[in-house]
């Protein structure tokens, strides 16, 4: 396979293309389906197949700002983007960016950028990923309990999201795409803490400012994808910026990969119109562990077994999704020729 490998200058090192186009691909799919930039797959897959953790952090960045302008577009078809509300976090994403960019700087020099970043994507996806899980079996819990108890629909209960809305700092901001009133600043400070986040761990944010959309703010499911898609991409091209400025971006791997993650953002932002807004978070939940488990292995000096499982998981989670994506596609048309069918 010698063949297919390419030297890439900046990061000074040979790498697959196919890999490069592999890694895109599944991104792709998983991003547009999850509403995040799908780092949580690439940063550690770079670092895992030889890349320093600096330059998988800039050269992601680069990558996802791209990838994210596909699946954005293709959301706001669907009418899942509150562009008020991605550009109001707008402003505390990109301080959070710079504050975070200098702090993974100094890791560098002090030596320790690996085993430290590493560490905390360990402890932040492990967090978010029990805690989206828990919400999908409190969820489905309740919904079982309705349903033996002969009700309908299952009793609302004041959530998080609703607590916060009720404070009153002005200026309080009507979203009219996700259904919501709050304060100006609550938008903000979500953006500020995803942007430190993003770029200390080379991520969008997207994996952290999702479940935020949906359980701090209030956002619908599918309105939480788009406009966190909407704001990967920002953060993306701020953070490409950043980085490139500090010669941390090798722009051949991320051009490589945006080939693959241009077809693959496609087929996940149409799938997720065939997907209820649980089930979304169940696959979300699921990722995220499978994402921290390889993290850890490399972490512990496993470099076979972390290879193997963020490759494989990639591969099958965005197997899974194209899967729903035909399911759906089936259903609607064979419901569309039931509709044309005549009455005898």
């Amino acid at each position: 396979m010698d063949i297919f490998n390419i030297y890439l200058p900046i990061a000074g090192i040979e790498f697959n293309v196919l890999l490069l186009l592999l890694i895109g691909t599944t991104v792709g799919i998983c991003g547009g389906f999850f509403g995040i930039g799908g780092a949580w797959i690439v940063t550690p897959a770079l670092n895992i197949f030889g890349f320093p953790m600096p330059y998988a952090i800039g050269t992601d960045l680069a990558h996802m700002g791209g990838k994210s302008i596909v699946s954005t577009i293709r959301h706001g078809k669907f009418g899942n983007v509150d562009v008020r509300l991605a550009v109001s976090m707008i402003v505390g994403t990109t301080v959070g960016m710079e504050l975070g960019a200098k702090l993974v700087m100094y890791l560098e020099r002090i030596g320790m950028a690996e085993s430290v970043i590493r560490k905390a994507y360990v402890i932040f996806l492990l967090l978010i990923g029990s805690y989206v899980l828990f919400d999908y079996v409190s969820h489905t819990w309740r919904q079982k309990k309705a349903a033996k108890s002969g009700v309908e629909k299952i009793p609302p209960r004041e959530t998080l999201a609703q607590k916060l809305n009720r404070i009153n700092i002005p200026p309080m901001i009507h979203f009219k795409a996700s259904g919501i009133r709050c304060s100006l600043w609550l938008p903000i400070l979500v953006g500020f803490v995803t942007g430190i986040v993003a770029s200390v761990l080379g991520v969008g944010g997207g994996f952290i400012r999702m479940p935020a959309l949906v359980y701090l703010i209030g956002c619908p499911t599918l309105v939480a994808v788009g406009t966190d898609l909407f704001e990967v991409m920002i953060t993306g091209a701020y953070g490409a910026f950043t980085y490139g400025v500090k010669g941390r971006v090798d722009l051949l791997a991320a051009m490589w990969m945006l080939v693959g993650a241009a077809i693959g953002a496609q087929l996940g932002t149409i799938a997720v119109k065939y997907v209820r807004g649980y089930s979304i978070r169940l696959l979300f939940a699921i990722t995220i562990f499978i994402a921290c488990a390889s993290v850890l292995l490399k972490q512990l000096e496993l470099q076979t077994p972390s290879s193997i499982l963020i490759l494989t998981a990639g591969i099958a989670i965005s197997a899974v999704i194209v899967t729903l994506l035909v399911r759906g596609i089936m259903r609607e048309r064979a419901a569309i020729r039931s509709a044309k069918r005549p009455l005898l």
